[in-house]
């Protein structure tokens, strides 16, 4: 009797060995921020009440929590599904984003750091434990207890584990360390550097659009429409400053011309309302000692003396009262001895 042929061993399929594991960078970014702010929390809470501050279990705390939350992120969503049941809304909930999932995961770990003087003291409402928390994250940045680029290797761990929808990280998989290189040259989720001189940011290259049209850093024309150009995070500076194009009133605004213009049209406007000027002036310095017909006068005076260009040069109230005041009494002066001559003269006249 002819043995059995045995049944040839299964094939397996060829299944892609080298992984993209490129994430996004602001969400990285900001759980790395939680991280460091739920570590300051569990230490806080741990030794309140206790003779020791929170930087004596700090190491120990913090491996203890990124080992539970790698733990339970993989674990998270299968259990979010089995308790949301057929309310497929409330798994959808988990499933938007890693910040909403990692934040709850870290509040669950911390709440088994409490100790007992935490949990019956009224400590947990107290004012004095937000600052202590505060103080310790300050703290730990300050020494650089735990570098922000380990904590963005984590949080990159646990958006893995529960982006299932994979919308905050790359999951193509490829058959060659060379076609995974091709990609990451490519890949949305790669690291890029801002190239505008003095900002430090790093972000995905999903984001460098978002960037580029927020980085204070970057150098774009004035708002005003003048002719610089400026620093996004100056240009407010700019505008309410030294702009060519800020809106300014005229400088002869408290006398009664009520213009306002660019700033770079100012020697224009003061040459061009010259007469409406010296009117402004002259009513100010004789108020109520002329009528408007013999202010009027006086401007065509003034207009025909030869110190015009002095007097269109004034760009203030100021400057212009002086020159006015001036040139007024040359005029006096002029007309007293134009007066005297004429006496004079009239005198001879009548003594032949």
């Amino acid at each position: 009797m002819d043995a059995p042929e045995s049944d040839p061993c299964p094939v397996k399929e060829n299944v892609p060995l080298f992984n993209c594991d490129q994430f996004d960078k602001a969400v990285a970014r900001k759980i790395s921020q939680m991280l460091l702010f739920g570590l300051s929390t569990a230490c806080v809470d741990n030794t309140t009440g206790l003779f020791k501050g929170p930087a004596s279990v700090a190491v120990v705390i913090r491996k203890e929590m990124v080992d539970y939350l790698k733990q339970r992120s993989q674990a998270y969503i299968a259990e979010a599904t089995i308790q949301g049941g057929a309310n497929a809304t409330s798994v959808d909930e988990f499933l938007e984003g890693p910040t909403e999932v990692v934040s709850v995961l870290i509040d669950e770990f911390v709440g088994t750091k409490r100790n007992l003087f935490s949990r019956v003291s009224g400590w947990l409402s107290s004012e004095g434990r937000e600052e202590k928390i505060d103080d310790f994250v300050q703290e730990m940045e300050t020494n650089v207890f735990w570098p922000i680029d380990r904590r963005e290797a984590v949080a990159a761990i646990l958006i893995q584990n529960v982006d299932l929808r994979n919308v905050f990280h790359c999951s193509i998989r490829f058959d060659s360390a060379e076609q995974l290189a091709e990609h990451k040259s490519q890949c949305g989720y790669r690291t890029l550097n801002c190239m505008n001189n003095g900002c430090k940011a790093k972000f995905s290259a999903m984001h460098a659009e978002k960037h580029d049209l927020e980085c204070p850093f970057k150098i774009i024309p004035c708002e005003q429409m003048c002719s610089e150009m400026i620093m996004r995070r100056e240009m407010d500076k700019h505008c309410i400053t030294v702009c060519a194009m800020k809106l300014v009133n005229c400088p002869f605004f408290q006398v009664g011309c009520e213009s306002a213009f660019p700033q770079c049209n100012l020697e224009k406007h003061c040459s061009e309302f010259l007469q409406s000027h010296l009117l402004y002036v002259l009513g100010v310095i004789h108020k109520q000692e002329a009528s408007m017909e013999e202010l009027r006068m006086r401007v065509q005076l003034l207009e025909k003396s030869h110190s015009i260009n002095e007097l269109s040069e004034a760009l203030d109230v100021r400057s212009l009262t002086l020159a006015i005041k001036e040139q007024e009494a040359k005029m006096r002066k002029l007309e007293r001895n134009v007066s005297k001559i004429q006496n004079q003269q009239e005198l001879i006249k009548n003594t032949k």
